[in-house]
């Protein structure tokens, strides 16, 4: 496993066993975390994918990083929009300078994203949906419809998704999950949405789920 950097982030790169051009699974910590994080994962998912997992440019503390910033008040958690933009943008400029690095089939990635990674994972697909194969977003939130924009609605419609939520998460919970599934569901043409008993976490079940799914549309299924 190495440690590399572009366009101001640094990331963790963990090649694949096989083909060096390959698929890649870009992996997106959640806030207060950091590029160690969801790298542990990655032995645990497909030896195949070629696993990066991006550090967040906000430092909040040492070894603690976020993509854009957060308050947590009495009404829930208040997002700082501009900088969810801005955070984007230096996202996507570093997923295509990995694209064009690595050579993925199709010149597309998967996309994954816990918590504050899964908005970063719906706000980079919303904007260029070509640059992804697919969308796994856990333990997230939709972005709300003032900071909402579909550029190439037809495009998005053809990103399959897999969306899961623990039904305990007092951080966002688990209405966010189901927020996103009812947008999703008349938005794209492939959605598997899933719950489980747990909390802000990932849990083995899902670590299966992501496996499976990941297998499947790899392989060329479509199916929930």
């Amino acid at each position: 496993m190495l440690q590399r950097k572009h366009s101001e982030l640094t990331y963790l790169d963990r090649p694949p066993q096989s083909e060096e051009n390959g698929d890649i699974l870009v992996m997106l910590h959640g806030y207060g975390s950091n590029e160690k994080d969801l790298m542990q994962l990655a032995s645990l998912l497909d030896n195949d994918l070629r696993c990066i997992t991006p550090r967040a440019p906000l430092q909040l503390a040492p070894e603690m990083f976020g993509w854009f910033p957060l308050e947590f008040t009495g009404e829930g958690i208040s997002v700082d929009r501009e900088k969810a933009r801005s955070a984007k943008e230096t996202l996507l400029v570093f997923l295509r300078r990995i694209i064009d690095a690595y050579r993925p089939p199709e010149g597309k990635i998967w996309l994954m994203g816990f918590s504050q990674g899964s908005v970063m994972s719906y706000l980079s697909a919303l904007e260029e949906p070509s640059l992804f194969h697919g969308i796994i977003a856990l333990s997230g939130q939709f972005p709300d419809h003032s900071s909402l924009v579909n550029r190439e609605p037809a495009r998005f419609r053809t990103l399959p998704f897999l969306v899961v939520h623990g039904i305990y998460d007092d951080v966002l919970p688990v209405s966010n999950g189901r927020i996103s599934e009812a947008w999703l569901k008349d938005h794209v043409d492939s959605l598997t949405y899933r719950e489980y008993a747990m909390g802000h976490e990932i849990n083995p079940e899902t670590l299966e789920t992501i496996r499976q799914w990941l297998y499947r549309m790899r392989s060329g299924a479509a199916g929930k």
